[in-house]
């Protein structure tokens, strides 16, 4: 059997996920700081100084930069790669299941659970009637398609129709 996943993915799966947060939170705390220079110069201002109006618009502007780079940063990167590092984790200690079929064709890319993937047809038997179904077994994007060629059936390990390890029979 060629496993797709090894023990390592999970652990630089984490690491990014976690220089992503250091980031975020280097960026926040700059903010922060920011945000309380601006105070104490406000508060430092003689009452009623036209350079209030200044500091209060220089606050709000801080503010909206900081939101503009936290919405797309945390809903891009760290949600693909939070979404990433749950998919391996349930890789790790999720119920797998094993079967063999003919590969019947490739689909084009889907996300599925916030992971891309790629879509792998395989063609099923029905027990209850006599025609062929398909199933549609997830290959993560990340990874190398497998060298799998129509007609040639496939066993292969699943975990929540993501497929974690195959083998090419003759």
């Amino acid at each position: 059997m060629t496993d797709i996943y090894q023990d390592s993915d999970l652990f630089n799966a984490v690491k990014q996920q976690r220089r992503i947060l250091a980031v975020y939170f280097a960026v926040l705390a700059l903010f922060l700081a920011g945000l309380a220079a601006m105070l104490t110069v406000y508060l430092l201002l003689p009452y009623g100084s036209p350079n209030g109006t200044w500091v209060i618009v220089a606050t709000g502007v801080w503010t909206a930069l900081f939101i503009a780079f936290s919405f797309p940063y945390l809903g891009i990167s760290y949600k693909r790669c939070h979404a990433y590092v749950k998919m391996l984790r349930f890789i790790s200690v999720g119920l797998k299941e094993c079967m063999t079929a003919p590969f019947a064709g490739i689909d084009d890319w889907t996300t599925h659970d916030g992971v891309d993937v790629n879509v792998a047809r395989f063609s099923v038997p029905n027990r209850k009637r006599e025609e062929e179904m398909e199933r549609q077994v997830f290959v993560d994007g990340e990874k190398d398609f497998p060298p799998f060629e129509e007609g040639h059936s496939v066993r292969f390990i699943t975990q929540g129709n993501l497929l974690v390890s195959y083998e090419i029979l003759d």
